[in-house]
């Protein structure tokens, strides 16, 4: 057993569903003490963070991600228990196998390979591990960038181990990632009897066409590098349980997932101006989840190019698709992030799973990617 898939294993047997750690950092925390990174906790209220630096000249590569996951769900679902690691035809299988317990692993053995051979390097390296990220993200990431803002520490490159790969390893590459805005929209209306509609007002029939223009809207034709901005709709409540009575609101939930062609506050004027033309009372909550952010090609971009490259024999592509990460609070500092992982077609799924061989393969890729950066030739 490899030496990646061995601590992939470690880390899978810690049940770490969101904010909980379960030992996932302490695991880590062990084996970079070993190379003398210097090991700082920021815990804030339940989660767990860690920030583990080698060396303090720049520049400084930061290798990012999240030891929480998601629930596993109903267990009989699984064909093995999530939480027992157990390798079926060349697939490891449990929670987090690749979202992203693989990933973190791949970058410990790769850190420690290139230490073993280059114990002086140049620049430093850094892990900023978290237990907040697929949970509210408040307490995680942006809370430990925040406190090395405020001390001046910055970071050059992110590598943030995200499953990127769409059909192969290596395939995609993320070097960005759409906004995220969601709104909680609360339509007023008049409740009555449904054989008496005069004496009442429905909240969905008033809003239906304000609801139809958000839904039919052109927010943007996106650009290079970004998708065009997509609203959803992602809930809608209303009704009183009865079969015979009209409700007097409707509560809907959408969201807009946004390019750089658009900001936030332009965002919420357009959306009020289509609801203001309807002849209903409503009100309007935001909660923005995070800007987008693009790194465009360059050293680290490169890096990640070549590495892959030369390990898969491929030609990656760069996308900004899927959901948000935690590469949106590292991005504004200015850092250059890119998310390179595993396959994510399980990802969040009952059965999820790793291919064993992609394991070395990333442990590879990544060790690549660190002597591109911080060598002053790659070897």
């Amino acid at each position: 057993m490899s030496p990646t898939l061995e601590l992939t294993c470690e880390l899978i047997r810690c049940p770490s569903v969101t904010p909980e750690d379960q030992g996932c950092q302490g695991l880590i925390a062990e084996r970079l003490a070993a190379l003398d990174f210097t090991l700082e906790p920021m815990p804030y209220g339940e989660v767990q963070n860690l920030w583990a630096r080698r060396g303090t000249e720049g520049p400084l590569l930061c290798l990012a991600g999240h030891t929480d996951v998601v629930p596993p769900g109903p267990l009989d679902l699984w064909d093995s228990d999530p939480f027992d690691p157990v390798i079926r035809d060349g697939l490891l299988y449990g929670r987090g196998a690749a979202d992203m317990k693989g990933s973190l692993a791949a970058m410990v053995t790769a850190v420690e390979s290139f230490v073993a051979v280059h114990p002086d390097h140049p620049g430093s390296i850094a892990f900023l591990l978290t237990s907040d990220e697929e949970g509210p993200a408040v307490n995680g990431t942006a809370k430990v960038v925040e406190r090395l803002q405020q001390r001046g520490e910055h970071i050059d490159y992110a590598l943030v181990g995200e499953p990127s790969s769409r059909e192969q390893l290596g395939d995609s590459i993320k070097n960005g990632r759409r906004g995220s805005l969601s709104g909680f929209l609360t339509i007023q209306g008049k409740q009555g009897h449904v054989a008496y509609p005069h004496l009442a007002k429905n909240p969905f029939h008033a809003a239906v066409d304000a609801l139809a223009a958000l839904c039919a809207e052109v927010w943007d034709r996106g650009n290079d590098y970004f998708p065009p901005t997509s609203f959803q709709i992602a809930n809608l409540n209303m009704g009183t349980g009865a079969e015979n009575v009209i409700p007097d609101r409707l509560e809907v939930q959408f969201n807009l997932r946004f390019s750089t062609e658009l900001d936030p506050e332009t965002i919420k004027r357009r959306v009020r101006a289509i609801l203001d033309r309807g002849d209903f009372d409503y009100e309007l909550a935001w909660r923005l989840s995070g800007h987008p952010f693009l790194t465009t090609p360059g050293k680290l971009v490169e890096a990640a190019r070549a590495a892959i490259r030369e390990v898969c024999g491929l030609e990656t592509e760069l996308s900004t698709g899927g959901g948000t990460s935690d590469g949106r609070f590292i991005a504004p500092t200015g850092a250059q992030v890119v998310e390179l992982g595993p396959l994510n077609a399980t990802i969040h799924q009952v059965n999820e799973c790793i291919a064993v061989a992609d394991l070395d393969q990333l442990h590879r890729i990544y060790g690549r990617l660190i002597e591109q950066l911080l060598l002053p030739r790659a070897e």
